[in-house]
């Protein structure tokens, strides 16, 4: 069977996979790969907006993302654990879609529920490669496929607010306005014209000043890379190169030392 993604990103709620690497899902899909985007929660326990709201932004950013696919999970918010049932609902996913590349959050994180994401997705992209792993379900077709098994090529880690070195950094130059568009589509989530429509209270991320943040971060990651904008991604193991003068001698007359 062919793979149907090429690069799937998961975040632990609406918004994680806008703010930290939609310029790279944006650039991908204009490269002609096919994109997802899929959270684990649909953010019912934040303290601003509602989930059938936050389903609605969602949908909106994804819209812009240009992802062939995007999807919530069941998993509770505020609540996300490291079970066994947590898993299987990515290794579903992983096996439906057969990514090539999956991203997610890195480990380093603020957020508990952003931590064990982080380790949910390592695991289930690990065991969704076992042959006799087996996952219920009552539709036979549907059974069929989710018995075979499919195990991402690389697991890479997006940064959220702790500082990390990254392995690699994507330039976004082209693409960061568009991200900031898909981040601005949770407008219950951030400041904005339409700020006290969804109630007075005032998060970390719902401060005037945080996309500023953003733009801050992803202009010194460009900065590294001799580019205006870019986003930073870790992976575990090291990286192969057959041949480093293609990959190293173009960008590298740019970067700054």
């Amino acid at each position: 069977m062919p793979t149907s993604i090429d690069f799937l990103a998961i975040g632990a709620h609406p918004d994680d996979i806008e703010l930290c690497c939609a310029g790279t899902l944006i650039k991908l899909a204009k490269q002609g790969y096919r994109t997802a985007a899929v959270t684990l929660t649909r953010g019912e326990a934040g303290t601003r907006g509602t989930p059938a709201i936050r389903e609605k932004e969602f949908a909106a950013a994804a819209a812009i993302m240009q992802v062939a696919v995007h999807r919530q999970l069941e998993v509770m918010d505020g609540a996300i654990e490291e079970t066994y049932e947590n898993k299987l609902q990515i290794v579903r996913v992983i096996r439906e879609l057969r990514p090539r590349v999956v991203a997610t959050v890195h480990w380093e994180a603020r957020h508990p529920d952003h931590i064990h994401t982080s380790h949910l997705v390592r695991d289930a992209a690990m065991i969704s490669g076992l042959k006799n792993l087996s996952i219920v379900t009552d539709d036979k077709r549907q059974w069929a496929k989710l018995m075979e098994p499919w195990r991402p090529f690389r697991v890479l880690y997006y940064p959220e607010r702790f500082e990390v070195t990254p392995s690699f950094i994507v330039d976004i130059s082209d693409t960061f306005e568009h991200k900031m568009r898909a981040i601005r589509a949770h407008e219950s989530q951030f400041h904005g014209p339409n700020f006290e429509k969804y109630g007075p209270e005032t998060t970390s991320i719902a401060r005037p000043e945080f996309l500023g943040f953003i733009e801050t971060k992803n202009r010194r990651w460009g900065e590294m890379i001799g580019a205006k904008y870019g986003e930073a991604f870790v992976v575990h193991e090291s990286v192969r190169l057959d041949d480093p003068v293609v990959a190293f001698g173009e960008w590298c007359r740019y970067a700054i030392p």
